[in-house]
């Protein structure tokens, strides 16, 4: 009988990458021809893993006469990740153009709200200071909560738990980055008759790690089925350029690097991966923690988070309600 390792490398990390590739790009037409009706797709590229593969499928499956893709950095964005983003745009011979959304983020206050909740923290925040959020808790049971770390220009680092009010601020101030963002994608997908890509993995459509009406806004979202370890394995059978291949997950939304495991997942996305497989197939938190190497409690506390993460970010994925329904638009 196979062990919970063995049956995850059969079934998520040894798959079928041609015949996965070949799938996506067929239903990326069928949904183009029966559904959108547009004439090609506008991707917005990060030099992300997840943007990066789904630039790439969208090529695949239209050609590069078809495709439009976007560099959208503002004050905060990391160099390499701008690089890697044009690595790829010469790669594909894809007609793309950079908008720097900085000027429109101070000017909607963005960067002035997202400081002053963090000077409520740290009274002494100022220019040449950086600053992320990280989680903490979740593994050990604890109800999940913030801390704000911030750098001063002397390169110390300081950390204090965030109070709600001052994290809700932040965070609905740096989600206009990818409201702002998808925004632009939109204005050049109407221009050119376009859809736009959505680039979330499983892991992050599943838990709800987008931002409603930002990146988690699309038309069609390619790799939304895959696991994140199985994008990184299409990023090499793509043969996309290895700065993109290794790179590793950040939000490239804060000025001090930041994971994704740090923002907002329990565990790096190796091993949230296999957490979010074996509770989707009904492995038991024995299992898994025998999968993982950790105790059996903090298995049971990874599922919970999961779960809880599937509940709290319901709102995401839903639809706006009606009050009654519409049944001669069929939706």
């Amino acid at each position: 009988m196979q062990s919970l390792s063995e049956r995850y490398e059969a079934e998520v990390i040894n798959f079928d990458r041609d015949k996965a590739v070949e799938r996506i790009c067929e239903t990326m037409r069928d949904i183009m021809r029966s559904k959108l009706r547009r004439r090609g797709v506008v991707v917005a590229v990060s030099g992300g893993i997840d943007s990066s593969v789904s630039a790439a499928l969208a090529v695949k499956a239209f050609g590069a006469n078809k495709a439009f893709f976007i560099q959208l950095p503002e004050v905060d964005s990391a160099a390499d990740t701008q690089s890697r983003g044009r690595q790829l745009i010469d790669l594909l011979g894809v007609d793309h153009t950079t908008h720097n959304i900085a000027a429109t983020l101070q000017a909607i206050g963005c960067y002035d709200a997202r400081d002053e909740a963090i000077k409520k923290t740290f009274p002494e925040y100022a220019e040449g200071w950086k600053n992320k959020i990280v989680i903490k808790g979740g593994l050990d049971g604890q109800v999940n909560h913030f801390m704000l770390v911030v750098q001063d220009p002397e390169g110390a680092l300081h950390e204090k738990r965030l109070d709600l009010r001052e994290y809700l601020q932040i965070v609905a101030a740096t989600n206009y980055k990818q409201r702002i963002r998808k925004s632009i994608e939109y204005y050049h997908a109407d221009r050119l008759n376009y859809a736009v890509v959505g680039t979330p993995n499983r892991l992050e459509y599943d838990q709800g790690f987008f931002v409603k009406n930002g990146d988690g806004s699309a038309d069609l979202k390619p790799i939304a089925h895959l696991y994140k370890t199985q994008v990184y394995a299409l990023a090499k059978h793509l043969d996309l350029p290895d700065s993109i291949c290794n790179a590793t997950p950040t939000t490239d939304t804060y000025s001090l690097p930041q994971g994704q495991d740090e923002f907002y997942f329990a565990l790096p996305y190796q091993a949230m991966d296999k957490a979010l497989w074996a509770r989707n197939i009904g492995a038991s938190a024995s299992d898994l923690a025998g999968m993982l190497n950790i105790s059996e409690e903090q298995a049971k506390f990874v599922f919970q988070d999961i779960d809880n993460k599937r509940k709290t970010t319901h709102y995401l994925h839903a639809k706006p309600y009606l009050i009654e329904p519409i049944p001669e638009l069929n939706l």
